[in-house]
């Protein structure tokens, strides 16, 4: 039965802190886990210990507990949240054998109405252990049929972006494996969603669906091949709007419009003609010395 977002009890939760280390293997896993070395284009140096570079959305997947939304302090309908949005913006560039610490707080609440969805904003900052800023996320949680608790209609958060008129200047097919899912467990996230066929059909599905932040990370993988030569340390700003979701084994098209550093972009399964990311945008200019004041 769905139920109300309880607004007393989510204000008096507290999501757990969170430690990691980004060391090696953990930086391949989770390239392997948004799909490295299944495309046609080199990614040796996120898979091979010599020369090891970081992917800039890794940072999604440190310092956090994994889905914290299943807690049942907050008696949430679990399987029928939906993630509706994601952005990351890095300070500093994520180094192989860093410490992280990474806290969570609510930041914001829409209601849409009586049997419509409630929205959740959440802020995630992670620091170095000298309390460093390193990244900040915001993600938006869509609770189907939780509204109706009293609460404002419109969400705070920046301004949706405008995608340009006309055809993209490139695109980059990537493909996903059957079992992409599957790997991208390992980086922390279990929810059952993504991978247990009674919980997909339950929360509408009719199988497993890829998890929103792998679709993310292949989408940043195809990113810093196509405006970055391969080096992922150019890339500091990124966001996202989830429209639909990716079943692994599918191919995902990254569509780029660029203005400058600023990477406008979209994603779709073309054998579905469905758009899966909408209104991307991307910052690709490296680290600039006031990002380290």
């Amino acid at each position: 039965m769905i139920q109300m977002l309880d607004v007393a009890k989510l204000r008096g939760f507290r999501v757990p802190e969170a430690q990691d280390v980004c060391d090696p293997r953990g930086a391949i896993l989770y390239a392997l886990g948004v799909g490295a070395g299944l495309g046609a284009i080199n990614e040796q140096n996120l898979i091979f210990e010599r020369d090891q570079v970081v992917l800039p959305t890794m940072a999604l997947v440190l310092g956090t507990p994994g889905f914290w939304p299943m807690a049942p302090e907050l008696g949430w309908d679990w399987p029928r949240i939906l993630h509706g949005e994601q952005t990351l913006k890095l300070f500093r560039p994520l180094e192989l054998g860093q410490l992280v610490n990474g806290r969570i707080e609510i930041i914001g609440l829409a209601d849409k109405g009586a049997g419509k969805p409630a929205l959740v904003r959440a802020k995630r900052v992670i620091t170095t252990p000298t309390d460093l800023p390193i990244a900040e996320m915001e993600e938006v949680w869509v609770l189907r049929g939780a509204g109706g608790f009293g609460g404002g209609r419109d969400l705070e958060g920046p301004a949706p972006v405008v995608m340009p008129d006309g055809p993209a200047d490139t695109y980059l097919d990537l493909p996903t494996a059957i079992n992409q899912a599957m790997l991208y467990r390992l980086t922390g996230d279990r929810n059952p969603l993504h991978v247990d066929r009674g919980t997909a059909q339950a929360a509408g599905f009719d199988q497993p669906i890829l998890h929103g932040l792998a679709t993310m990370g292949l989408v940043g993988r195809a990113l810093t091949h196509l405006c970055c030569n391969g080096d992922p340390t150019l890339m500091t700003d990124m966001r996202v709007r989830f429209t639909a979701p990716v079943w692994p084994g599918e191919t995902v098209r990254t569509e780029i419009w660029r203005r400058g550093e600023v990477i406008s972009f979209r994603a779709s399964v073309p054998e579905r003609n469905s758009i899966v990311i909408d209104g991307g945008e991307a910052c690709i200019g490296g680290f600039r010395k006031e990002r380290d004041a």
